[in-house]
Order: C-alpha cells, then sequence, then structure tokens
C-alpha cells in the first residue's frame, strides 16, 4: 500500500523540492514522521523566518521553495512574511497542517476553521483537498500554480489524519508523469513593431526591473542595451527585490527615485522609455507630480497581466522577459547615430570621521567583498549607499525584499546561501530591521551556514526618522532604539561578532576576518545618522 504520505514525497522529488523549511507543530508530526533520508529540514524557530529562508532559497536556486507551518496560529505567523513574497513573485509551495477530519467540524483545539482564506490576499491559489486521496493532486496543483507566471506563493492545508490513508496509486502515477511548459513571448508583429520604435526614437532609455534577473535576461538586456546604446536606470529600489543590469555598466545611469514627481522628471529627458521586468512604477512615498512628461512614451515588457493592467500609463507587452528581449534583441538594427551613454558622475567624497556613515562602511565593504559575493540587503537608510557604493555587476548577486516588510533580509540570506554554498553571502542589515527575524541566527548556528552578518547600529529608526521630515510630522513616539546588542543576542543564539568602532581601517579588518570564517559570523559597526551616498 502506497500512503498518502509516501505518495507526496514522491512527487516532491520529481519536482526536485527536497529542502523543507518549517516549524513544526503538533498537527505537522505525521508528515514528518520517518522523515526521508533523501530531504533535508531547516528548523527555524518562528514560521516567519521559515518563509523568509524558503523565499530566498527558491529565488536562489531557481526552484519551488517549501515551507511547512504550524496550523492556524503558525499561518497567523507567517503572514508578514508570505506578504514579501507575493512580493519579490518567488514560487513557494507553502504547507500547513490541520485537525484531524473527524474534529474539523467541531472546531476541536487548532483547528484552522477557514484554512483556505486565512493566507489570502498574499497567496495565489489555497485549497484543502476534500478526501485524503487528494492530498498529492493538490500539491502538484499548487507547485504549478507556484511556478507557472507570474510565480508566488501557493498554500495547501493537510489534515493530520491524511497523511497515513492509502493513495490511488494511478491519479498518483499520472501526477508523477504531467510536465508544465509555461514560457511564451511576444508575437513576432509586436516585436517588430517595438524594435521599429526603438530604431526611430532619438532618445530612448531602458528601465531595468527584477524580472530581468528572474528570467535569467540578464545578458540579453545588457546586450539589447549596448545594440541601441540606451541609457538605462534601474527600477525604483521600493520595489526591487533584484538587480536588473550590472551597475558597474557604463550605460548604468543609477537608481530611479520612487516617487511619481520625481521618477516622472528623471524621465524627461527620454522620448520613448522601454520598461523591463518591473511594475510601472513601485511608487512610495507620494510626492505628486506629472508621471511622465507630455512628449515621453513608455512601453513595458512583463510576464504579469494584472501588472499590465494596472499601469497608469503607456503600452505594454505580456509575455516572457527573456523571450522577448532575446527576440527584440534578434530584430532591432544595431545603432551608430546616437551618442554613447555617458557613465555617471563621482560620488561624494567619503568622510572618515566617527561613527562613520553609512556610505563609508558601504566603501570599505566594497574592498573586501569577493568577486563573486551576494548582498543581502535590509537597512533601509543604507540602501542607497550600498547600491551607489558597490556598484554590483553580476547576476544573482544582490536580493532586497521588495514588499518593505521587514524580517526579509536575515533569513532569506540563510536560504539564498543554503541554495548557493559556492559563493559567499553577506547580509547588510539595521539593528531594528535584524528584530523582526532575530531567531534566525539559531538556524544560522546550527546548521553553520557561512553568512556574514554586516549590522548596521544608529540606535534609531532612521528610515522614519527620515519619512517624518518628508511628512512634516514631529514628536512620533518610538523612533529611537537605544541599547539594541544584536551582536550579544547573536551569540546568545551561537553566532560570534565583533564590534569595529575604530574607524574605516578596524572595520576593514574585521570584514576580511570575517569572511574567512568558515561559518556565519558578525560585525556589528556604529553609523552616523541619516542616509549618505
Amino acid at each position: 500500500m502506497t500512503t498518502v504520505r509516501a505518495a507526496a514525497y514522491d512527487l516532491l522529488r520529481r519536482h526536485g523540492i527536497t529542502t523543507m523549511f518549517g516549524n513544526p507543530g503538533s498537527t505537522e508530526l505525521p508528515m514528518l514522521a520517518d522523515f526521508p533520508q533523501d530531504f533535508r529540514y531547516i528548523l527555524a524557530l518562528q514560521e516567519a523566518v521559515a518563509v523568509g529562508m524558503a523565499d530566498g532559497y527558491a529565488q536562489a536556486s531557481g526552484t519551488v521553495g517549501h515551507v511547512n507551518l504550524h496550523t492556524a496560529p503558525g499561518v497567523g505567523n507567517a503572514m508578514g512574511a508570505l506578504f514579501n513574497a507575493q512580493a519579490n513573485r518567488t514560487p513557494l509551495l507553502v504547507t500547513a497542517g490541520q485537525q484531524v477530519r473527524a474534529q474539523i467540524t467541531m472546531q476541536a483545539n487548532l483547528t484552522n476553521a477557514d484554512a483556505t482564506q486565512v493566507p489570502h490576499p498574499f497567496v495565489k491559489w489555497s485549497f484543502e483537498p476534500p478526501r485524503a486521496q487528494d492530498v498529492p493532486a493538490a500539491l502538484a496543483r499548487a507547485i504549478h500554480h507556484a511556478a507557472l507566471a507570474p510565480s508566488g506563493p501557493a498554500f495547501v492545508s493537510v489534515p493530520m489524519d491524511d497523511w497515513a490513508a492509502e493513495a490511488d496509486d494511478g491519479a498518483v502515477a499520472r501526477l508523477l508523469a504531467r510536465d508544465l511548459a509555461s514560457r511564451a513571448g511576444a508575437e513576432p508583429e509586436v516585436v517588430r513593431a517595438l524594435a521599429r520604435r526603438l530604431e526611430e526614437a532619438s532618445a530612448p532609455c531602458l528601465v531595468a526591473g527584477p524580472g530581468i534577473d528572474a528570467a535569467g535576461a540578464w545578458d540579453t538586456a545588457v546586450a539589447l542595451a549596448e545594440k541601441l546604446r540606451l541609457p538605462v536606470f534601474a527600477s525604483p529600489a521600493t520595489g526591487g527585490g533584484r538587480l536588473g543590469f550590472p551597475e558597474d555598466h557604463p550605460s548604468f545611469q543609477g537608481v530611479l527615485p520612487p516617487a511619481l514627481g520625481p521618477l516622472g522628471a528623471t524621465l524627461e529627458p527620454y522620448d520613448l522609455v522601454l520598461c523591463a521586468g518591473t511594475s510601472v512604477f513601485p511608487y512610495y512615498p507620494y510626492i505628486p507630480g506629472p508621471a511622465l512628461a507630455d512628449e515621453t512614451r513608455l512601453v513595458a515588457i512583463t510576464n504579469d497581466p494584472s501588472e499590465a493592467a494596472r499601469a497608469p500609463m503607456g503600452d505594454a507587452v505580456v509575455a516572457d522577459v527573456r523571450l522577448t528581449l532575446e527576440a527584440l534583441l534578434a530584430e532591432v538594427r544595431e545603432t551608430s547615430g546616437r551618442p554613447q551613454p555617458s557613465p555617471m558622475g563621482p560620488l561624494p567624497a567619503l568622510d572618515d570621521s566617527t561613527p562613520l556613515s553609512s556610505a563609508r562602511v558601504c566603501a570599505t565593504l566594497a574592498d573586501v567583498l569577493p568577486d563573486d559575493a551576494i548582498v543581502v540587503l535590509e537597512a533601509p537608510t543604507a540602501t542607497a549607499a550600498l547600491r551607489a557604493r558597490l556598484r554590483i555587476g553580476r547576476s544573482a548577486s544582490y536580493w532586497f525584499g521588495a514588499g518593505g516588510g521587514l524580517g526579509f533580509g536575515l533569513s532569506a540570506a540563510l536560504g539564498v546561501q543554503l541554495a548557493l554554498p559556492e559563493r559567499r553571502v553577506v547580509c547588510v542589515l539595521g539593528e531594528g530591521s535584524a528584530q523582526y527575524a532575530i531567531t534566525a541566527f539559531w538556524t544560522a548556528a546550527a546548521y553553520a551556514i557561512p553568512v556574514t552578518f554586516v549590522i548596521l547600529r544608529n540606535d534609531e529608526y532612521g528610515i522614519l526618522k527620515w519619512f517624518a521630515a518628508l511628512e512634516s510630522v514631529s514628536a512620533v513616539p518610538g523612533l529611537d532604539l537605544p541599547a539594541l546588542d544584536v551582536r550579544a543576542t547573536a551569540a546568545s543564539y551561537g553566532v560570534p561578532g565583533t564590534h569595529a568602532n575604530g574607524g574605516a581601517e578596524d572595520l576593514r579588518t574585521q570584514l576580511l576576518d570575517a569572511l574567512a570564517t568558515a561559518g556565519p559570523s558578525l560585525v556589528e559597526v556604529p553609523v552616523a545618522p541619516g542616509i549618505s551616498l
């Protein structure tokens, strides 16, 4: 007899999903019993951390990630992280336990009374199978939903007594034999028309979004920009979980501001804006002004019909980003009449006074990072400085929580490192941001995950003070964070750390030592308040 549990693990194997992140409760134990030797279970001490790790792992590995949650309270704990995963377009299979079927109707303790509704609106699809024999089919459907464009989390609630039930072997065999091909390019005539518009434009530019990297179109975007001599902007950092273009390339012009008026003004010199792999646009905060100049036209390439439909302006091509850019690259004629884009101007001079500025810390980090290092960032006041000073030029080398919900960085860094063990992950965190996933330090130590954590300590919620000034509000409580000792907390979980308070050279030495450490390590550095470049 094949059990539902055995069939489920066969299905997961079939799709290459052999790493599971979770925080188990009593309703998950029947699924985890006699855990298969060829699977890997990564324990988190809280569900939001488990989702964050699965999020980073799925993005970095290019596979569907799997996170297993406790029933109703665990799913509730995970909701903020699911919001981030949805914004990141991360393909996630989310499974959760449920009371035994005989006790669901009476709503016994730990029953998730409305299991399929709880994770909405942060999942693409949610389901609780009507019979135990339907669990494998529900899992297969969730995996396909998660992977199909636009990718995202999909949820299945499984009553705990279903796992021991007898499976329908014929139905399982058919599920194991299925493949779905999901990438589709734009119609050739649409590509030809867009190519002519780009050739005929007097001053076109490219806005490169995270969808370029997710689609594997990094090199294609570079080749298109070079062929057409396009100045290239990154989509606003507020909605960019990945980089869509090498930021050390001479065509790169910087990150677009995230507000209506300033963004429209930045694009005013251009008559045609080609956006690829980004929404139009991830705005925040609200600063009014023309979204685009009257003479500027815009075309977006996105694999998300909703993203295309809600854009406030411009045309859209709804198709796979990589296939469409490849077709466009093949169709356009090389441009010789336009000038090459001018490289960006010099950055402000660095100040070595202490406490160090965020810009000085990021510049020092840039000096010591290995060429193939990966940066995971969750330090809002240092975001602009890090992008400006590191100028990352390699694909799959930067992750940031596109949703803006804190807690992504610390946990996602562990998932990214597990997915790409041959590359070193450096996680740059504000000391306030670290608190949202602080228990992830235990997982880092328990599994010897060699992430280097750089903690920027400014004793305040610096980004909120910036917003307070922007919004002309004063006397806001709760914006100071004295005595948050992340280094001591991490040490209590087993992650050793140092305190770099001796200036830039001291920081450099400590970063080099941390990067040479075999396991997880931490460097905490005091930084001056405010945003710097």
